[in-house]
């Protein structure tokens, strides 16, 4: 695997720098997503933030973004907690862009507790081994910011193949020659690939994400291997939205998030 140029992903949070309000970010171009960041980068702009205003933190639990406008030009983002309780803290983060308010975050957090209460999240999809599996973008219809990542199609169906299943299923790695951890760069790589909405798309159109909610399984957030299987598949759509749920493994075959999404179509 090449690596690509730009920004390397641990390059760009070490870019965040305090300013009055919150921490301070010029996106470098190589990560936008035509005019703007696109919304995994800015979950991870979030609780990026939210750990360095907040280092006291416990795992994350659950987290709620709303898009609110484009992510663009000089960005600010700030974090306040809500609450703090004996077990969990609700953080409230915002990210602020030239042309106004971009987006807005819940982030809840939870310190882990005794429980009787145990189940073992879903079993992965039987899908071969990343190296195995086909490329997923077509290089003249990529997105700038994915050469960031190695996206291998597992199962499912690419964008622009309206006779299949809205559903579409990946392995996905941090491709800058790099494998970095934590909260950050797994929220950034899970919100990688297009929507399996697009598969529907008889030809390229717009379209943009509006909510997106992540919960968290585990508070362990490794994959040793680099590797993480992510699947995404449309539930219903209509009136120009659709709604989608996406679930992500490890390497090692365990859940380690759940995530729905509402995403506007403009087709």
């Amino acid at each position: 695997m090449s690596e690509p140029s730009g920004t390397p992903f641990l390059r760009l949070l070490e870019s965040l720098s305090p300013e009055e309000g919150g921490l301070g970010i010029d996106l470098p171009g190589d990560w936008l997503q035509g005019r703007t960041a696109y919304g995994g980068l800015t979950g991870a702009l979030c609780v990026e933030a939210a750990a360095r205003l907040h280092p006291d933190l416990p795992p994350l639990r659950s987290a709620h973004f709303a898009l609110a406008g484009p992510a663009s030009g000089r960005l600010l983002v700030n974090a306040s907690a809500v609450r703090r309780g004996r077990s969990a803290v609700v953080i409230e983060t915002s990210v602020t862009g030239e042309a106004g308010p971009a987006a807005r975050a819940l982030l809840t957090y939870g310190v882990a507790r005794e429980s009787r209460v145990q189940r073992a999240g879903d079993p992965p999809p039987e899908v071969s081994h990343p190296e195995t599996c086909p490329v997923f973008f077509h290089e003249e219809r990529r997105p700038g910011f994915s050469r960031h990542f190695d996206v291998r199609l597992a199962a499912g169906a690419r964008p622009l193949t309206p006779g299949a299943e809205p559903h579409t299923c990946v392995w996905i790695r941090h491709g800058d020659g790099e494998t970095p951890e934590g909260l950050a760069a797994l929220v950034a790589l899970a919100d990688a690939i297009p929507s399996p909405a697009l598969v529907l798309f008889p030809e390229f159109a717009p379209f943009s994400t509006m909510t997106w909610s992540l919960d968290m399984t585990t508070a362990e957030i490794a994959s040793p291997s680099g590797w993480w299987l992510l699947d995404s598949r449309i539930e219903a759509a209509g009136d120009g939205y659709a709604t989608q749920d996406m679930r992500l493994w490890n390497g090692e075959g365990e859940l380690v998030a759940r995530a729905r999404q509402m995403v506007s179509v403009f087709i």
